[in-house]
């Protein structure tokens, strides 16, 4: 079997996509060993990936340029108003689809088209391309972006031109999937696709980076170590866990000694956190990590890692982190709204509670650290959910369509 996988992120810093997409190579590697697996990535910058890391057979780069023309650019600014579409943007899927026009797609079996970031301009990209009738379109995020749980995106004239051209690749495509079931039943709905839209929830896989240097990860100083990495945004609240959880400190002196609080935020994130709860001496906040920095903290550090979900209302997207999380043997514990994609798949209630009660965020938080002051045990919040065998389970349904 031969498969083609165009990527637009394969980074191992700075983005949750390209460990996303990283270990994607490395499952569909062991879910079949013995495939040709080639990629084509195309990426904006050029930037040290370690591809020799990834198990397949071929990596074709290209680095592009995506300025627009100064002409266009000026053009544009009437242009959109008028036609309610961008030439900026049109100018970037153009670069993209002039490097994807070229590939010898027929000689694969299998063609995968994996989204980056909420642009998502390789997908656009492809729009009336031959290749798109072979291609499993993989939607990363919601698009366009007003659908996103938690955004402040207006529903303007544009982004509805933005969407009927999503609406064609679609159409176009063999077929489309998604990271998270929830996501892929409103892609359903929204395109009103005659084709079923899958899931394949993310992975993790360890094989593809490079986790030797710890040098900068924070060692613990009390029993229990709780920890958040990542960004606050489209409706993530960890200022609710917070108070919460100096509201435990404040009342229980065995708590206070014995429990830490870690964040690793960046930009207005970290100055804001920083500013708030600076002087809590349990909370220490502090600025990202790089990626092999990061897992061992994590894995070898922190008791509590903690998950926030989109939100306030719903979450239909899984989040990167939730597949190595759950390969940590640690306890999570994951704030989410009420229809949330975590909420499907986690096997017990005590790691999850609702943003909109505080009361039952501090009865879970405080469980979960006497659990962790009394035990070491790994625990598996999620299951064998992101295990081999149902990737590969869930992976055939994709192929097989």
């Amino acid at each position: 079997m031969k498969f083609l996988i165009i990527e637009q992120d394969l980074r191992v810093v700075g983005t949750s996509q390209g460990i996303i997409s990283r270990s994607f190579l490395a499952k569909l590697r062991g879910a079949y060993s013995q495939s040709v697996i080639d990629v084509v990535y195309i990426k904006q910058s050029p930037s040290d990936d370690d591809l020799d890391l990834l198990p397949v057979n071929t990596i074709e780069t290209h680095i592009v340029n995506l300025k627009t023309p100064f002409l266009k650019k000026w053009f544009n600014k009437i242009y959109w108003r008028v036609f309610h579409q961008s030439l900026a943007i049109e100018h970037i899927h153009k670069v993209y689809a002039a490097i994807i026009a070229k590939i010898d797609y027929q000689k694969y079996d299998h063609i995968f088209i994996r989204s980056a970031g909420i642009d998502h301009e390789i997908i656009l990209a492809c729009k009336d391309l031959p290749l798109l009738e072979k291609a499993i379109v993989n939607f990363h995020d919601p698009y366009p972006l007003f659908w996103y749980a938690g955004t402040k995106s207006a529903l303007t004239n544009l982004e509805l031109f933005k969407f009927k051209k999503m609406y064609a690749v679609v159409s176009q495509a063999k077929t489309c999937m998604s990271s998270a079931r929830l996501m892929a039943e409103d892609l359903q709905y929204l395109y009103g696709s005659r084709k079923k839209i899958h899931h394949l929830p993310h992975q993790y896989d360890s094989s593809v980076f490079d986790l030797s240097d710890v040098s900068t990860a924070v060692k613990k100083k009390k029993k229990v170590l709780i920890s958040y990495h990542g960004a606050i945004m489209f409706g993530r609240n960890i200022e609710i866990l917070l108070d919460v959880y100096i509201d435990l400190i404040e009342n229980n002196v065995f708590y206070k000694e014995n429990t830490e609080f870690v964040l690793r935020l960046k930009g207005v994130d970290l100055i804001k956190m920083a500013e708030k709860y600076g002087a809590i001496p349990n909370i220490k906040v502090f600025g990202m990590l790089s990626f092999s920095n990061s897992c061992f903290e994590q894995t070898h550090e922190a008791d509590i890692n903690i998950i926030l979900e989109n939100g306030p209302i719903y979450s239909n997207t899984l989040v990167g982190k939730a597949p190595f999380l759950a390969s940590t043997g640690k306890s999570i514990f994951v704030l989410a709204p009420e229809r949330s994609e975590i909420r499907s798949i986690l096997k017990e209630d005590q790691f999850i509670a609702s943003y909109s009660d505080p009361k039952e965020i501090k009865n879970k938080l405080e469980n979960l650290i006497v659990d962790s002051l009394n035990s070491i045990k790994p625990v598996s919040p999620f299951g064998d959910y992101f295990g081999d065998e149902n990737y590969k389970i869930l992976l055939d349904k994709v192929l097989l369509d």
